[in-house]
């Protein structure tokens, strides 16, 4: 891994690392970082402890790798997540 990112990049790469719906193919699509790129770059951005509780939440994850999922749909947002518009977040009724 020999790319610079932004401090606001590193942020949504570990953000996208940490959500559970966000499979790595799609921090690759956006940033261009394999899994085991994305895996280095937490080890060496996290605390110790809190990079191994990432490590044993997504290791073997369906949801962390596009060919587990069983969906054929290929989105890289949650079906339930809203739209966002005008920074305005929608509210749920």
């Amino acid at each position: 891994m020999k790319k610079e990112f932004t401090e606001r990049d590193l942020d949504r790469i570990i953000e996208m690392a940490w959500e559970d719906r966000t499979p790595f193919e799609a921090i690759t699509f956006q940033f261009g970082l394999s899994e085991q790129d994305t895996i280095a770059l937490m080890r060496r951005e996290m605390k110790p402890s809190s990079f191994r509780m990432w490590r044993k939440r997504v290791q073997g994850r369906a949801t962390k790798h596009a060919k587990l999922r069983d969906n054929e749909d290929h989105r890289f947002k949650c079906s339930r997540q809203r739209h966002v518009s005008g920074n305005k977040i929608s509210k749920r009724k």
